[in-house]
C-alpha cells in the first residue's frame, strides 16, 4: 500500500522543541510502514527521512498539498496540533482511507470544555472546571481551551479567567499517560509515566512535559486501561489514542489527544507488534487481542535531538 503521513510540525517547518518530537513520532510511525513492504509518502519542509518519499510543504500550502497526495494514497495518518487537527483530519477522511480520529471525535477532544462535560456524562472522573471570574485560597490548573500537551499550563492559586483559557482544580497524583488502539475493538498498549519538568515563578508554576517512562508498571494498571478506554469509547475515538491521567484517589482524565503522542517513540522500542500493522488492521480487521511488551525505554525531549 501508499501510505500518507503528514506531520505538522515537519511538514511546515516548525522549531523548537515541536520539531524534535515532530520527528521523533514521524520517523518512528514511517519506519514501521516501511518494516512491513509499505511505500510511504510524507510532507516535509526540508527534513529528511531514509526510506520514504518527502513531498515538499510548507505552512501557506500545507492543506493543499495534503489534499493531493491523499488523492493518490491508499491511507493516510495525520498529526498536528489539536485546534488545527480538525480540518486536516477531515481533508484526510475525504480523500483517503484515514487511519486516524474523525474529524468529529477530533473537535471534541480539542475542545477541553466540550471534552469535559462528555467525561462528566459518562461519568468519568476529570478535573473540575472552575467557572468564575476570581478565586482564591484553592490551587488550579490554567491552560488554554485548546492546546496540546503542556502548552502553556499552570499552576497558580487565584487567576482571572481570559478568553482561551480554562482553569480546573488541581489535582495532587501521579502524571501517567494511557496509549491505546480504538476502533474495531480496544487495545490498550501500555501506561506510561510521564517526566514533569515544573518551573516556579512570582505567583505561578509553569509545567512542561519531557519525555515518559514505557511501560510503567503499576497494580492499578487495569484501573488505568478501564478508564482510558471508557473516555476513548465516550469521545468515539479511532486510531492511536493517549489519554493523559492524574493517578490520585481515582485516575482523573485531564486531556484525550486524538492522534498519535511521543509516547509512540518509546512504545516501539519495547512493543513487539509494529504500530504500522495495529493500525491497518484497526481499519481492515485483524486487531489483536493484546499485545506483547519486553524491557522499558526511557527518554527526554533532549535524547530526541
Amino acid at each position: 500500500m501508499k501510505i500518507l503521513l503528514a506531520e505538522y510540525a515537519v511538514g511546515v517547518g516548525m522549531n523548537g522543541t515541536f520539531i524534535l518530537e515532530g520527528k521523533a513520532m514521524l520517523q518512528t510511525i514511517a519506519d514501521s510502514f516501511t518494516r512491513l513492504g509499505h511505500d510511504v509518502v510524507y510532507l516535509s519542509a526540508g527534513i529528511t527521512l531514509e526510506n520514504s518519499t518527502s513531498v515538499e510543504s510548507n505552512r501557506d500550502n500545507f492543506e493543499t498539498v495534503l489534499k493531493n497526495e491523499a488523492n493518490n494514497c491508499d491511507a493516510g495518518l495525520v498529526i498536528a496540533p489539536d485546534e488545527l487537527l480538525y480540518d486536516f483530519s477531515t481533508i484526510m477522511e475525504n480523500n483517503t482511507i484515514n487511519l486516524g480520529c474523525t474529524p468529529i471525535s477530533v473537535a471534541l477532544c480539542a475542545d477541553k470544555v466540550k471534552c469535559t462535560r462528555v467525561l462528566n456524562s459518562a461519568g468519568i472522573p476529570a478535573p473540575e472546571i472552575v467557572d468564575k471570574d476570581h478565586a482564591k485560597g484553592g490551587c488550579y490548573v490554567v491552560k488554554p481551551r485548546y492546546g496540546c500537551a503542556s502548552e502553556d499550563t499552570r499552576i497558580c492559586t487565584h487567576f482571572t479567567k481570559r478568553d482561551g483559557f480554562i482553569a480546573t482544580s488541581y489535582i495532587e497524583g501521579e502524571h501517567l499517560s494511557v496509549s491505546l488502539i480504538c476502533g474495531e475493538k480496544p487495545l490498550p498498549l501500555t501506561v506510561n509515566k510521564q517526566i514533569i519538568d515544573i518551573h516556579p515563578e512570582d505567583d505561578y508554576s509553569e509545567i512542561g512535559y519531557n519525555g515518559n517512562l514505557t511501560p510503567y508498571k503499576t497494580l492499578r494498571q487495569k484501573e488505568l486501561y478501564d478508564t482510558a478506554i471508557s473516555a476513548a469509547c465516550a469521545l468515539s475515538c479511532r486510531g492511536y489514542i493517549g489519554v493523559d491521567i492524574v493517578l490520585a484517589d481515582l485516575p482523573y482524565v485531564v486531556d484525550v489527544n486524538p492522534r498519535p503522542t511521543t509516547s509512540l517513540f518509546s512504545i516501539s522500542k519495547v512493543m513487539k507488534q509494529e504500530i504500522a500493522d495495529l493500525l491497518l488492521k484497526n481499519r481492515f480487521g485483524g486487531l489483536p487481542e493484546s499485545v506483547e511488551i519486553s524491557g522499558e525505554c526511557m527518554f527526554t525531549k533532549e535524547d530526541l535531538k
